[in-house]
């Protein structure tokens, strides 16, 4: 089987083109990995999963779950519709590994392994997703862990308490249509409302993160996290988020503007979320020194470690810096055998 001949999201067409053509489900061979793997107290297969990104409906999930990742989340969705943003939504760029302190990365004709998101976290109508997430729960196989990502949508006059309310009403109808995990995004660089950037603001998180445990129960909480350029500020949101939630999920992206030069600048000159190859450092040390944080405070909050992903070495690299599961987004859009062959290169190794 080559990687060229499976179907992947078609970078050429519109959100909603690809949202309303999944691919076919294939059957292919999938190598066992030697060893005992847990996600959120589920036992599963592999520590691969794939983050939200690739996964826009319930046939997405299904696919990915073909091709050997064993936790699938469900793309972000929110109490009311949201179209996308216009195209393009996945600009290659080049450039390399980021830090945070780019102001801005250069356009590529041609993708290199990272590029800029611009979905703006669109959302079908609820009724819509719910009836999708119970239809996608009863597809999988009980091996595998549906996680659903979920995220607030700032209206006019609201406050963080209505927000938080918001957060939790779309976790709670997530767990009623079949969720196994819920997915709080806290960050997205293309939104500029404090619903985008909130992970970096720790007593609004902690207001979101305890309504939201409220509303799901014994459901395992997961908080996705965006790039902390202080980390000074790491034990603080820690401790802000202790005892709310079960695992924190990272790095969503590094945020910068891209052009060829400042006077020729895309996306109306708004940063992006980059995404990719060019993540892979940063992500790698923010996940040691959250993984340290947490073993310092005695906390059992888990790390699931995403940025870069593209072999089994990078997989073993954040296992070993503290990562509990590792997740790939941009990787298997490009290239949806990706998790094939890392579960071999891992068996391969550890056999």
């Amino acid at each position: 089987m080559m990687a060229e001949r499976l179907p992947r999201y078609d970078c050429e067409q519109s959100y909603q083109w690809n949202y309303d053509h999944p691919p076919a489900l294939l059957e292919v061979s999938v190598p066992d990995i030697p060893g005992s793997w847990h996600f959120c107290g589920h036992e599963v297969a592999s520590p691969l999963g794939i983050s939200a990104g690739p996964l826009l409906n319930g046939r997405w999930c299904c696919y990915y779950a073909k091709l050997g990742f064993d936790v699938l989340t469900y793309k972000t969705v929110r109490s009311l519709q949201r179209d996308c943003y216009p195209m393009p939504n996945l600009q290659p760029v080049k450039c390399g590994q980021l830090d945070g302190t780019q102001n801005r990365v250069s356009p590529s004709n041609s993708m290199q392994g990272t590029w800029a998101v611009a979905f703006g976290m669109p959302s079908a109508v609820p009724d819509t997703w719910r009836r999708d997430i119970e239809w996608t729960r009863n597809q999988l196989s009980d091996d595998k862990v549906l996680s659903v990502s979920v995220v607030g949508t700032m209206r006019a006059g609201w406050g963080i308490n209505e927000l938080a309310a918001d957060y939790a009403q779309c976790a709670k109808w997530a767990v009623e249509s079949g969720a196994d995990c819920v997915e709080t995004n806290f960050s997205c660089p293309n939104v500029n409302t404090c619903d985008g950037q909130l992970y970096l603001d720790f007593e609004q998180s902690a207001i979101v993160s305890e309504a939201v445990k409220s509303a799901v129960g014994e459901t395992s909480l997961i908080i996705k996290v965006g790039h902390f350029m202080n980390i000074e500020a790491i034990p603080r949101f820690l401790s802000a988020v202790n005892g709310h939630i079960d695992a924190v999920s990272m790095t969503n992206s590094i945020a910068s503007r891209v052009g060829m030069n400042d006077s020729e600048l895309m996306f109306d000159s708004q940063q992006r979320g980059i995404c990719g190859r060019a993540i892979l450092d940063a992500s790698l040390a923010q996940v040691r020194i959250f993984a340290n944080a947490i073993q310092e405070m005695n906390s059992r909050i888990q790390v699931i470690g995403l940025g870069g992903i593209e072999t089994a070495t990078d997989v073993t690299r954040y296992l070993t810096a503290g990562a509990t599961a590792c997740h790939v987004a941009t990787h298997a859009m490009i290239d949806p055998a990706c998790g094939i062959r890392i579960r071999q290169h891992l068996t391969d190794q550890w056999s």
